[in-house]
């Protein structure tokens, strides 16, 4: 960067200090610096030329202007080193840059001129400064004073703007205080309305259980005695039945297992929104289970039309599985098909799925199949998909959503793809073993019931039972109660969190020894002394995994 030398001054005596004060502040002024800025490179070059007056007395120093820096060099042929000296730590503070000679001699100090600031002409410049009267002591002092005047006025209003800004700050934070302390009052205003509502659905899901248990007594007393006198009237016993009394007595049998049967799905529905529908897996023989359903669900007479076919794949023949349960849904899924379809076929076939180790069973007929809007819908209690069908084909509305719920209580999954008019297709997935539970019982705890639902599929055949809780205070009043093997905590609960549930568990003789496998959205968060999962993406093998650790840790 090209410089160019504005005027050079040599230090003959304590007056040319003073001197280059004054001539300092001029030349700031002339290079457009502001009035602040004028007084650092003043008070810088005052402190600077009295450390070098001080070890020479024929200093000089030398003013250069470029586009963008104010250039001052000051000479002191003594080659003393001066960079620890009180006046240039000093004058470093008060311009951009300050820069010493390595063998000594010589300091260089820059100050940047403003963007776009107006530089008065070199001639110009030279001739203003040519005019400067020479400058006294008491005049160098006055004007000295009248600088410290103007900075502390400066100072004053700054400090009253930053008054004024802490009465805006302290205001701003009561304002902000009041209303934060308003919001903690309506969140402990929601926990509470939070805890009575959760209090009303416990008790509505206890009169729930009353109502059906209830039902269960008075429905099947009747339906079992009506079945015992079915088969007395067409049992050897009985008197001879004429005529059309054979067909009629077996309708009353068909009614009344039919009713039977739906009292049994109906309990096993509440039993499964209540999370109490514990399957009891057993090894069964998969060809049978299929033969037999198709022996009783095969079409006759006018429903030849329809043709129903079995397959069963070689690597499931056997499998562990509630086979009453399994059963149930297998016929709801192939009763509505078979039920929905004029004419074609219906297939029920069984595979395993390598990829995830899961028995695969496929429904799929060639009937009048379901609208999109209607594919979500028909999992909902007593909705019936609109259609002429319905006037030969009625239901009850509950065969789909029953199977879900038991497919999920199995530790499944059910979907269902459809088209109107090329039929539908029904998913039935189930985790595929052949070995007993390894556990008697487990609990989830976590405030998710999305991820409650997750963990009971994953956990499918691991424990006979599986308990859920909502927040670590349930969790520990159903650990009292029934101790599990082993406890899946998520660390972020309401009330009592998992962190606050641990240290319980660790003061409580009963529960220090549970194995407690740890999950949680946050990666940061972790316990060292449990095995920690991710909820994302999580998969069995990683929570079997995680679960074998805990159990070794404590054997």
């Amino acid at each position: 960067m090209t410089h160019q030398e504005l005027i050079r001054i040599a230090l003959g005596d304590h007056q040319d200090v003073f001197a280059i004060r004054r001539i300092g502040r001029e030349i700031a002024e002339l290079v457009g610096l502001k009035g602040q800025d004028q007084i650092r490179v003043a008070t810088a070059l005052s402190e600077v030329g009295r450390e070098a007056f001080s070890v020479h007395a024929g200093t000089s120093v030398v003013f250069s202007v470029s586009e963008h820096e104010l250039l001052i060099t000051v000479d002191h042929p003594s080659g003393v080193d001066l960079g620890r000296s009180e006046g240039v730590k000093l004058a470093g503070r008060l311009v951009d840059e300050v820069a010493l000679d390595p063998a000594g001699g010589r300091i260089r100090m820059i100050k940047r001129l403003p963007s776009g600031g107006r530089v008065a002409g070199m001639d110009d410049m030279r001739a203003r400064l040519g005019h400067l009267a020479p400058a006294s002591v008491l005049d160098e002092l006055r004007e000295h004073n009248r600088e410290l005047a103007a900075t502390l006025e400066e100072v004053l209003r700054l400090n009253e703007e930053l008054q004024e800004t802490n009465h805006g700050v302290m205001a701003l934070y009561s304002q902000l205080s009041a209303e934060l302390d308003e919001t903690n009052r309506g969140v402990v205003a929601l926990y509470a309305e939070l805890d009575d509502k959760s209090r009303q659905l416990r008790e509505s899901s206890e009169a729930s259980k009353r109502f059906w248990t209830s039902v269960s007594h008075e429905l099947r007393t009747p339906l079992n005695s009506i079945i015992g006198l079915v088969r007395l009237m067409a049992g050897p016993g009985g008197d001879p039945l004429t005529g059309e009394q054979p067909h009629q007595v077996s309708l009353i049998e068909s009614s009344a297992r039919t009713l039977l049967n739906l009292v049994d799905e109906l309990l096993d529905m509440a039993k499964a929104e209540a999370g109490r529908l514990e399957p009891r897996p057993s090894v069964i023989d998969l060809i049978a289970l299929a033969e037999q359903l198709a022996m009783t669900l095969r079409p006759s007479g006018e429903a030849e039309a329809v043709t129903l076919d079995v397959e069963v794949a070689d690597s499931v023949q056997e499998v562990l599985v509630d086979e009453v349960l399994l059963s149930r849904v297998l016929r709801n899924l192939v009763s509505n098909a078979l039920k929905f379809t004029e004419r074609g076929t219906v297939r029920l076939l069984a595979d395993l799925d390598a990829s995830t180790n899961e028995v695969v069973f496929t429904v799929a007929d060639t009937g009048i199949g379901i609208a999109a809007d209607n594919l979500e819908k028909v999992f909902e209690e007593f909705f019936q998909v609109p259609g002429p069908i319905q006037v030969t084909a009625k239901g009850t509305g509950l065969g789909l959503p029953y199977a879900r719920r038991v497919a999920e209580a199995l530790g499944g999954t059910l979907e269902l793809s459809s088209r109107p008019g090329q039929g539908t297709t029904v998913v039935l997935r189930l985790p595929h073993q052949m070995q007993p539970p390894e556990m008697g019982r487990m609990l989830i705890a976590d405030d998710d019931a999305d991820f409650r639902a997750l963990a009971r599929r994953l956990l499918s055949g691991v424990a006979a039972h599986v308990d859920e809780a909502r927040d670590g205070t349930e969790a520990l009043a159903l650990m009292r109660a029934n101790a599990p093997d082993v406890v899946l905590v998520d660390l972020l609960m309401p009330r009592l969190d998992g962190t606050a549930l641990l240290q319980h568990m660790a003061d409580d003789d009963l529960l220090r020894d549970v194995p407690v496998v740890t999950v949680t959205n946050n990666a940061q968060q972790s316990s060292a002394s449990h095995p920690a999962l991710s909820k994302q993406g999580l998969r069995r093998d990683k929570l079997l995994a995680a679960i074998h650790t805990a159990m070794g840790r404590r054997t």
